[in-house]
């Protein structure tokens, strides 16, 4: 009897630890997809318009950054950003418009008018 209670209880603690990171990590996915479109956007700048080894890239990262990865393809100018295991972000260098994020694939923040 005593096994079971503590066994149900056991079993609350996970389900409700669950539910709450599966909120944690619905409403962090859209600022991750913003801060790996824009460390990818400056680690393009840094490797592909100052020609910098992609290494000494980190070091434009502002606090908070740290666990953000970076990776080149030289052949097609392209940097990616990522959290490893959960979501990456590449930003392409061109020419003319320099180094430009692909698209937001989350859903856009919604905005409500004033008033």
């Amino acid at each position: 009897m005593k096994a079971s209670k503590v066994l149900s209880g056991i079993l609350a603690v996970l389900a409700i630890v669950a539910i709450a990171t599966f909120l944690y990590f619905r409403t962090m996915t859209p600022k991750l997809e913003l801060g790996l479109g824009y460390a990818a956007r400056v680690a393009c700048g840094c490797r592909y318009i100052e020609g910098r080894p992609l290494r000494s890239c980190y070091r434009d990262f502002e606090p908070g950054m740290e666990p953000i990865r970076l990776s080149d393809d030289p052949a097609t100018h392209t940097v990616t950003a990522s959290v490893p295991l959960l979501l990456h972000r590449k930003a392409r260098f061109d020419p003319v418009l320099g180094c430009q994020p692909d698209r937001f694939k989350g859903e856009p923040l919604k905005v409500h008018p004033a008033g």
